[in-house]
C-alpha cells in the first residue's frame, strides 16, 4: 500500500459517483417509502418491481431535483424489473456496459433521494453462474454485494470503478443486496418496452406441497379447464414428483420452472398417482395476463 493516496482516492470515488448524478431519479413513495431508478436507454429507465406500484404512473424526482410523473411502460416480476418513462426531464446518456465482476472488485451503488444524489462504496463479494429466481426468472450471474445499503439504494445503478454498468441492485432474502446483471436488464427490458411484459410459463395446475414418508412433491389440487395440465393428463390427487427427471419438493420448484423460457416447451414430469409411479408429458403454456 506503499504511496497510497487516501485524498486522491476519495476524490476520484466522488467523482465517479457525480458522473451518475444525471442519469439517475427518485421514486416518489411506494411499497418502500421510496426507491431509486436509472437511465437504461432511449428515455427509459429501470427500477425495481418492489418498490413501484400501480399499472399506469407514479411520482418520480428527477435529476434536476423537479417532480414529475413517470409511465410504467411494462413489469417482469420474474427478474424484479420495471420499465418507466418520464414524461420530462429525460436523459440522453447511457451507463456503458462492464465486464461481468470479479468477487473482490468495487463496486459503486448510487440513487437518488428526491432531490438528493446518494452513492455507497462497496465490493462484489461474489459472482456466480446464472441462477432462476423464486417466480421462475433467468438471471445470467448470481452476483452479491459487500456494502452498506439501505431500502433507498433499492433499484440502484451498480457501477464499476469506471464508472460502467454492471446492474440493478435489489435485496434478496435475508436482506442480502444482490444485483440483477446488465446483461439481464437488456435482454428483458426490450422486450418490456415493446409488449409491456414479459411472458410466463402456464400449467394450468393449483398445487400444495406435499412431505410424506413415502412419498414428496407437489400435489394437484386443482385443474385449469382445457389448461396445459388437464390437456395432458394430469389428475386431481396426483403428486408431482419430478420436472424432466429432476427431484421436485414441492410447489416452488415448479413455479421456478415456468419462467419465460418455458413457454412452448415440452416437460416430462414424473407422478404419482394412487402409489403407482408414471411419467406425464405438458406442453407449456403461457400464463394468462391478470
Amino acid at each position: 500500500m506503499a504511496g497510497f493516496d487516501l485524498a486522491e482516492f476519495s476524490r476520484a470515488t466522488a467523482a465517479l459517483a457525480k458522473t451518475a448524478e444525471p442519469l439517475t431519479l427518485a421514486i416518489h413513495g411506494g411499497p418502500l417509502r421510496g426507491g431509486s431508478a436509472f437511465h437504461w436507454r432511449d428515455g427509459f429507465f429501470v427500477a425495481a418491481e418492489e418498490v413501484v406500484e400501480g399499472d399506469d404512473e407514479i411520482d418520480v424526482v428527477l435529476a434536476d431535483g423537479s417532480a414529475a410523473k413517470a409511465a410504467i411502460q411494462g413489469r417482469d416480476p420474474s427478474t424484479g424489473i420495471v420499465l418507466i418513462r418520464p414524461g420530462q426531464g429525460i436523459a440522453s446518456q447511457e451507463f456503458e456496459r462492464a465486464a461481468t465482476p470479479q468477487a473482490g472488485a468495487l463496486a459503486m451503488i448510487v440513487g437518488r433521494v428526491e432531490a438528493t444524489p446518494i452513492a455507497s462504496l462497496g465490493t462484489v463479494s461474489a459472482c456466480g453462474p446464472a441462477w432462476r429466481s423464486m417466480r421462475g426468472g433467468q438471471i445470467d450471474h448470481r452476483i452479491t454485494l459487500a456494502a452498506p445499503l439501505d431500502g433507498r439504494f433499492v433499484g440502484g445503478a451498480v457501477l464499476d470503478a469506471e464508472g460502467r454498468l454492471i446492474g440493478m441492485m435489489l435485496f434478496g432474502p435475508r436482506r442480502r443486496a444482490i444485483v440483477i446483471p446488465a446483461s439481464t436488464i437488456d435482454r428483458v427490458a426490450p422486450i418490456l418496452a415493446e409488449k409491456g411484459y414479459m411472458a410466463r410459463g402456464f400449467l394450468g395446475a393449483g398445487l400444495h406441497p406435499v412431505r410424506g414418508s413415502d412419498v414428496a412433491g407437489a400435489m394437484v389440487m386443482s385443474l385449469e379447464k382445457n389448461g396445459p395440465a388437464e390437456q395432458a393428463g394430469l389428475r386431481l390427487g396426483d403428486i408431482v414428483t419430478g420436472w424432466d427427471g429432476e427431484t421436485i419438493s414441492g410447489p416452488r420448484e415448479v413455479i421456478r420452472r415456468l419462467g419465460s423460457d418455458s413457454v412452448g416447451t415440452t416437460a416430462k414430469l414424473s407422478v404419482s398417482r394412487g402409489g403407482e409411479a408414471r411419467e406425464v408429458a405438458v406442453k407449456i403454456g403461457t400464463r394468462p395476463l391478470a
